[in-house]
């Protein structure tokens, strides 16, 4: 069984990417071409059932960009069924919000070099 990048989910990924979200797009400025410490993101990556926002598969690190939506009672339990599923999968999940990226994408992209330090190889980044 194909875990990454489902035939299911493609044509919904390309979607995503084409209709990205503003917040979605600045953070992307600073993950795309290695930028992060040197590690490769994918933005909006198949993994099981779900799409991630952006992913790094040496390092195993989701990053999710919450939008508005993501705060109703149904959307909280969704996600966190597809949590559970991707620390299942032995991936670590790290999450901001819409405005977290918009108003302070300095303390953002702190946040990431810390989280991806402790699951980096090479601790240096």
């Amino acid at each position: 069984m194909k875990t990454f990048n489902r035939e299911a989910t493609k044509e919904k990924r390309k979607e995503l990417r084409k209709n990205q979200t503003d917040a979605e797009r600045v953070l992307w400025n600073i993950l795309r071409n290695k930028q992060m410490g040197g590690y490769k993101f994918f933005r909006q990556y198949g993994i099981g059932s779900y799409i991630a926002d952006f992913y790094c598969p040496l390092l195993k690190v989701v990053i999710e960009v919450d939008g508005g939506q993501h705060y109703s009672e149904e959307a909280v339990a969704h996600d966190r069924k597809r949590e559970e599923f991707l620390k299942g999968a032995g991936i670590r999940v790290i999450r901001f919000n819409n405005l977290d990226i918009l108003k302070n994408i300095e303390g953002v992209f702190e946040c990431i070099q810390k989280e991806l330090s402790l699951n980096s190889p090479n601790p240096s980044l």
